[in-house]
């Protein structure tokens, strides 16, 4: 049975909950796929911080160039966040390494989603970013593979929950012909979890154009 070993970057919510997700799957993973999937590295920017799983199973390392550059790490999960800094780092000294990529951070990919792209390529490793934008179609893989054969006049589609929740409601609101307002229904969603404490990102349209810029670069050829 083929060992892939797994360098997590990033012991967010997301990082944390894929190791405890590659711990609770793994039976099923061996079963379907013939693969051992484990987390066997990791690095966060606090060591000494309280998680929800015991670090000591884990090769510590301090900072993401060490992590990728680890020569028993065989994939590296990038869940840091951020457009540039560490998140880039990390994924272009991996694929520069010969490591394989994977990676949440739609802010990146719709950045440099080219320049990783190309340096996946030269080093004939693969880089995936299906959890970055509609993860749960799942879009990426239905692009690339399932519509390869087809041609893409546009992309159309509702890519942020917040905005979609908001809009939802005022939408609902003035066709029982009562009003709501932006702000209020922004709160509702806020207690509701759809929205972070700082929506900016989200009702600015920032999470969007993020997500959009990576569906038309796959729709039209570019990455």
């Amino acid at each position: 049975m083929t060992n892939l070993r797994v360098g997590i970057a990033g012991l967010g919510t997301v990082g944390s909950g894929l190791i405890k997700l590659l711990a609770a799957q793994e039976l099923i993973i061996r079963e379907r796929c013939g693969l051992k999937i484990s987390a066997t590295a990791i690095c966060a920017k606090n060591r000494n911080r309280e998680r929800e799983f015991d670090t000591k199973n884990f090769v510590w390392h301090d900072d993401v160039v060490s992590l990728a550059e680890d020569e028993n790490v065989d994939v590296v999960c990038e869940l840091i966040g951020g457009i540039d800094g560490p998140a880039l780092t990390v994924c272009e000294t991996a694929l520069t390494s010969g490591k394989h990529v994977v990676t949440a951070n739609k802010a990146m990919m719709a950045v440099h989603g080219q320049k990783l792209a190309d340096l996946a390529e030269q080093k004939g490793v693969s880089l995936h970013y299906e959890a970055a934008v509609a993860g749960g179609i799942p879009i990426v893989k239905a692009l690339r593979e399932g519509l390869s054969g087809n041609n893409f006049y546009g992309v159309v589609g509702i890519l942020n929950g917040t905005c979609n929740y908001i809009l939802t409601s005022m939408h609902d609101a003035a066709s029982e012909g009562e009003s709501q307002d932006f702000g209020t229904v922004l709160k509702e969603a806020q207690k509701l979890g759809y929205a972070e404490a700082d929506p900016s990102t989200d009702i600015d349209g920032i999470d969007a154009a993020h997500k959009l810029a990576i569906l038309t670069s796959l729709a039209f050829g570019t990455v």
